[in-house]
């Protein structure tokens, strides 16, 4: 199946959406990162940074860097803030002290939704690679449809304050115009997984060109739709890693479930429930029937207006254009029983060509590595009992439970910075990375399994500041 196909035919998104999807943990606000500017380090510590280049690439610019965390990386132009806004707790601590070379750059692609540094081309990409190097690799794609910096603050700087060389990618089509990139339906979805697999195989070879030797470890990590292409690494290309690191995984099954069959019932019953007449308690059996959890509310109606209605709009119209005719990405917010209404969608009743599309993304369960897999029991954007529950049964019913750990994180939901909202009512799941990971390098190193998959419950009476940085696996 190509991946970089002309996109001329796909229709054009209204502008009302494009500024809601810019409110949206999917999508970030428009690129500012400027043209890079020149090297901030002693060229000392850069001696080959003219040897580096990433196989494959189209355009790349290598910077030697005395920090590359976002402790430096803000200022000197070599991230995006806005790429990464919304998506932690205000406030997790920056490491500092990292120098070290990074690497910016393109894969060939002919769409052009990533405007980072004036390159205005998708497939951008971006390799760190610290001086003071632990051996290891981790390799990431963006959450949402947001670009190669969305990562920085959630791990990237974890990564390399720790030692590991770090590459992300903006997955090849980024923004809530995404489904306008790929020939037919499914293909805009489908191109970030290959994409993931470019830049794991060029990222190896730049770390041994860089560091004389290949990496001993490589993982993939990644949340939200990035956990979704962790899972896909470990089952399709299980030979490039080492282990993963799944936070909150989009699940994508052909027969469901997946966002087209929870999201619409979100998009009918909640106006119902939030007037508060006579309809109210059946819409809200309605919809902890389609997996909204009880206890959840007082998040539904944020998520009403900036996730349900966007996200179900654009992904439903890059697996299913056919539903709304001519219209692209449907009508925002409708009401229930006006055409081609999002709300009224029924994947079930949809054609086999809907199928087909979900088909080219669709997750088996067969991972070949170990990996670790956590996601809030608040998630009210991927429900935990149609995403993560799902997954960790597919796996067991592979045959790849031992390969696997799951935790349910009590309380906690999709995006951190609504920890900062709601404190005391919803638990950042940044720590509960920082504890997956140091699991996973246990059991790679010397093969001590994770605590057995259970539900993580937070300490009672913690505040907030100690939530930050505790989420024992054992707990």
């Amino acid at each position: 199946m190509p991946v970089d196909p002309p996109a001329t035919h796909r229709r054009w998104l209204r502008p009302a959406a494009l500024a809601a999807a810019a409110l949206t943990a999917w999508t970030a606000a428009p690129a500012t990162a400027a043209p890079l500017p020149p090297d901030t380090a002693r060229p000392a510590l850069c001696s080959r940074i003219d040897t580096l280049e990433v196989p494959g690439a189209e355009h790349q610019k290598a910077s030697c860097l005395t920090e590359l965390t976002t402790a430096g990386t803000v200022a000197s132009g070599h991230t995006d803030p806005a790429d990464w806004a919304g998506l932690t707790p205000e406030g997790l601590a920056t490491p500092r002290g990292v120098s070290g070379i990074q690497i910016d750059g393109y894969f060939p692609d002919s769409s052009t939704t990533n405007t980072n540094h004036g390159w205005n081309h998708d497939a951008q990409f971006v390799i760190r690679l610290p001086d003071r190097w632990n051996g290891g690799l981790v390799v990431s794609g963006a959450p949402g449809l947001r670009e190669q910096y969305a990562n920085d603050r959630a791990f990237g700087d974890w990564a390399v304050a720790g030692g590991y060389a770090f590459a992300a990618t903006d997955k090849g089509a980024t923004s809530a115009a995404f489904h306008r990139d790929g020939r037919t339906p499914g293909d805009a979805l489908a191109e970030g997984n290959h994409r993931v697999t470019q830049l794991t195989r060029a990222a190896r070879q730049v770390v041994a060109r860089r560091y004389h030797r290949p990496p001993t470890r490589t993982l993939a990590m990644g949340l939200s739709n990035g956990g979704y292409l962790v899972r896909w690494q470990l089952e399709n290309h299980p030979e490039l890693y080492d282990g993963g690191v799944d936070w909150e995984g989009t699940l994508w099954r052909t027969e469901g479930p997946n966002l087209l069959t929870f999201l619409p019932p979100a998009l009918r019953h909640y106006p119902a429930y939030a007037a508060e007449g006579a309809g109210a308690e059946q819409a809200h059996r309605a919809m902890t029937d389609a997996g909204f959890p009880a206890g959840s509310e007082f998040l539904w109606p944020f998520h009403h207006q900036y996730y349900w209605d966007l996200t179900q709009r654009v992904y439903r119209e890059e697996l299913d254009p056919v539903f709304d005719g001519a219209t692209e990405a449907g009508t925002p917010f409708c009401t229930p029983g006006t055409p081609a209404c999002d709300a009224d969608y029924v994947y079930a009743d949809r054609p086999k060509e809907v199928r087909n599309a979900v088909a080219k993304i669709a997750l088996t369960g067969r991972i070949g590595k170990p990996l670790i897999s956590f996601h809030g029991t608040y998630d009210v954007l991927l429900p935990i009992s149609r995403s993560s529950d799902v997954y960790a049964r597919l796996v067991k019913r592979e045959g790849r439970g031992h390969l696997h750990r799951y935790y349910r994180v009590e309380a906690g939901t999709h995006v951190d910075s609504l920890a900062d909202a709601f404190p005391g009512r919803v638990r950042p799941l940044v720590p509960c990375h920082r504890s997956a990971a140091a699991a996973l390098e246990r059991w790679l190193d010397h093969g001590v399994r994770p605590p057995s998959s259970r539900t993580l419950k937070p300490p009672s009476g913690a505040d907030p500041a100690k939530l930050l940085t505790y989420c024992p696996l054992n707990g």
